[in-house]
């Protein structure tokens, strides 16, 4: 990024993208206002609003290509998030990315799957697959998935599942075999507590 540009919004090199456009955003609205006034400051405010604008577009394209470049970069820095268990900041580095490809959608799903939301996982699977119909790997993720909410839908009504088997699928985590799909290993500690209570309920009621 050119320095007088930065200069320009009152940053200096090293200003996140957050800051770029928060600066921006508060130059703007003041040159907005002040070029309505009498006189040379009325023009030196649309002069400027001209500066401003021309600086920021600059700006925001060499952070697309920044961010292009440095793509496969910033998807293994993802992965290596999951793998720790950090997904919180998984998710802010995805969030950081202005193009989203089918890459970007399936660690997404792998997310949204680490937070137990299946839905959600489900929903950028599809989008990954409709991105790369071709990739085998969101295939059988998308498999796998619909096999565990499947699976958990049944065992939530008590009906069995697979000749009675519990936690037939395990989930991926990133650092699985590449047979192994999707993100989390489902907790199935969860579903026997699930089970228990219930027992527990049934036992309460003939009781009374």
């Amino acid at each position: 990024m050119k320095k007088s540009d930065l200069e320009l919004l009152g940053l200096s090199e090293g200003a996140t993208e957050e800051q770029i456009k928060e600066a921006y955003e508060k130059l703007r609205a003041k040159y907005l206002e002040d070029r309505f006034k009498d006189g040379e400051e009325g023009n030196e405010a649309a002069r400027m609003l001209t500066k401003l604008d021309t600086a920021y577009s600059e700006i925001m394209s060499e952070l697309a290509e920044s961010n292009t470049d440095k793509g496969g970069t910033s998807f293994e820095r993802v992965e290596e998030l999951i793998r720790s268990g950090n997904i919180q900041e998984a998710q802010r580095v995805l969030d950081s990315f202005n193009e989203r490809s089918a890459r970007w959608h399936y660690l997404q799903s792998v997310v949204f799957y680490k937070k137990s939301w299946m839905n959600e996982s489900k929903k950028q699977l599809e989008i990954a697959m409709q991105l790369e119909p071709d990739n085998d790997k969101y295939k059988e993720a998308y498999r796998k998935l619909n096999d565990r909410i499947k699976s958990t839908a049944q065992q939530a009504q008590g009906q069995p599942n697979n000749g009675g088997q519990q936690g037939v699928y395990q989930g991926e985590t990133m650092q699985s075999t590449s047979d192994e799909q999707m993100g989390g290993n489902f907790c199935s500690t969860c579903i026997q507590c699930c089970a228990l209570n219930m027992c527990i309920n049934m036992l309460c009621n003939c009781c009374r």
